[in-house]
């Protein structure tokens, strides 16, 4: 069975929605490996007062538990914004060869915005990457959050 990369972004985009809700910046991740998902995940960095609590982070875990291995080689990330230096570093590390995000982060972004970690030939592995898939709603409703963050005065 096909599942196509925009289907995986949406069920990313509804991580990113309970994330919003739970007043966590709005972050979704998914892992599928082959045609099945392994791990679903939200930030909750202030949920659980852990700054690696990443919604990537969160998911390489979930992913690691279910297939029983840190090696997440036949697995596929979908994410709703492109990774930072920690989470490239996780993906990097559970050998994750396929990395598929939607917004651009031009501040922390370690993909292609200020770093490409994941296609530096000086590491022991690479990914192939795909962006921008849905980037618009992806990026709406970061945009939503942090000017609801402004309203209320809070960093």
């Amino acid at each position: 069975m096909f599942v196509s990369d925009e289907a995986m972004m949406r069920r990313a985009l509804m991580e990113a929605e309970a994330a919003f809700a739970e007043r966590e910046v709005p972050v979704g991740a998914v892992i599928l490996c082959g045609d099945r998902i392994v791990a679903e995940a939200h930030n909750q960095r202030e949920q659980l007062r852990d700054p690696t609590a990443h919604a990537e982070i969160l998911a390489i875990t979930q992913a690691a538990i279910a297939l029983g291995d840190w090696r997440l080689d036949n697995c596929t990330l979908f994410v709703t914004l492109e990774p930072c230096c920690m989470c490239a570093g996780a993906i990097l590390q559970a050998r994750i060869p396929r990395v598929v995000y939607g917004a651009v982060d031009p501040k922390s972004g370690a993909v292609d915005s200020l770093f490409r970690l994941l296609d530096d030939k000086r590491l022991n592995h690479r990914c192939e990457v795909k962006a921008g898939v849905l980037a618009s709603p992806c990026g709406t409703i970061l945009a939503r959050f942090f000017e609801q963050q402004r309203q209320l005065g809070k960093k």
